[in-house]
């Protein structure tokens, strides 16, 4: 018999410990069982399950076999040279059928002796000796499959968990670095924050609290590999909706984000409520909203653009904070944008970032131009419609090496 108020109490503790159910630490248990029962009483090559009543503390054991004819698996003559036999069949690329295997196996005939009704392909039961006495070896292997299906079971109920926090903001605790990659302490599960996923001149420390993107998570190793973003643009908009929430309800909209991480941010935003100033929202009371996002990045600039169906009008606020007098539309998705002389630095930006942004986040070829100088081209003014920034793709072997 069993000591159930002991085992009840593991149970409980190893269930919270790894964030597991109840019954999957029993079917753990069970399966260890049977791993040992097989091990000390019964053929290796049979199907051995175990069953534990939990209310009576007692185990019962039995063996799988499966109903079979001619048709499902092949009979081979023992007194027939094996050499022969294995080289036929690997010969003959139709014959795949599974070797006949008295202890997984039934003939239908000796079935329909015992169950009348048995048809091919039915799983029978037969019953066997209770054990409760197992060698250490057997004990060795029960610990080792219990130990197996633990940590099956925990990346199963990982993968499930952050499958569904796939691109929402989650809060980590820094934990090491690798070669320029960042670990991230996320509970039960490490996320990785590859070194171009981070923001640029950002330093992180040991035990520092920081928000992450969850980017992705990949399923082919040992453990689910977390891959989290601080550069990508979409946090940007993710750490928006935790501070708007008319955002975070559907009533605001990000059209569009453009982003180079450490230095400036440009999002548009539209309403499908009448009456909702969207770029408002997102400012919030005396600028408190876009504070605390910007806070969260370190003192990265925010332009929020209030998006518009008219190019015009979108290319004119894309520019922001310069004041542009007049939009000229061309062919081929090309503007010409013209602002005042002393607005001029202001829409090209430091190094052409402003109108290389706007750019980005309309979609447009930009061509910004003085309005007292119109047929004067300008250093830095000219930016070409870029492809919407995305995560950066990894080589999976690089992941793998790096997460497993």
């Amino acid at each position: 018999m069993l000591d159930i108020k002991e085992l009840s109490k593991a149970v409980r503790q190893v269930a919270e410990e790894k964030g597991l159910a109840p019954e999957t630490i029993i079917e753990a248990i069970e399966s260890s069982i049977a791993a040992a029962y097989k091990r000390d009483y019964a053929d290796r090559g049979g199907i051995v399950k175990c069953k534990l009543d939990e209310k009576a503390g007692a185990l019962t054991f039995w063996q799988v076999k499966t109903v079979v004819d001619d048709t499902t698996v092949r009979f081979v003559d023992e007194s027939a040279d094996e050499e022969v036999e294995k080289r036929d069949y690997q010969d003959d690329d139709e014959q795949k059928l599974p070797r006949f295997n008295p202890e997984r196996h039934i003939i239908l005939e000796d079935a329909k002796k015992i169950k009348p009704d048995a048809v091919v392909g039915e799983e029978l039961t037969f019953p066997l000796e209770t054990k409760e006495d197992f060698g250490r070896i057997a004990a060795q292997t029960a610990k080792q499959v219990i130990l197996q299906k633990l940590r099956e079971s925990e990346r199963e109920s990982i993968l499930a968990e952050w499958t569904q926090k796939a691109g929402q903001i989650v809060s980590g605790e820094v934990q090491r670095f690798d070669r320029g990659n960042v670990f991230i302490n996320l509970g039960r599960a490490i996320g990785v924050m590859f070194a171009n996923e981070s923001i640029p001149n950002e330093h992180y420390r040991a035990g520092e609290r920081l928000r992450f993107l969850v980017l992705a998570v990949q399923e082919d190793t040992r453990m689910p590999g977390i891959i989290l973003s601080r550069a990508n643009p979409q946090f940007v908009a993710e750490l928006f909706k935790v501070e708007v929430p008319e955002l975070a309800e559907g009533e605001i909209e990000v059209k569009s984000i453009a982003r180079e991480p450490g230095n400036r941010t440009k999002i548009a935003v539209g309403s499908s409520t009448e009456g909702i100033d969207p770029v408002g929202a997102l400012v919030g009371q005396r600028g408190t909203r876009v504070m605390a996002v910007n806070n969260e990045l370190g003192n990265e600039k925010i332009d929020i653009i209030e998006w518009s169906t008219d190019p015009e009008n979108f290319i004119a606020n894309a520019l922001s904070p310069a004041k542009v007098e007049r939009v000229d539309i061309l062919p081929r998705r090309e503007a010409r944008a013209f602002v005042p002389e002393s607005q001029l630095s202001l829409a090209i930006g430091r190094g052409g970032q402003n109108v290389r942004l706007a750019a980005k986040l309309t979609g447009w070829k930009i061509d910004v131009r003085s309005q007292s100088h119109p047929d004067e081209v300008q250093e830095g003014g000219m930016a070409v419609a870029a492809a919407a920034e995305s995560a950066t793709e990894v080589d999976d072997g690089e992941k793998e090496d790096i997460i497993g």
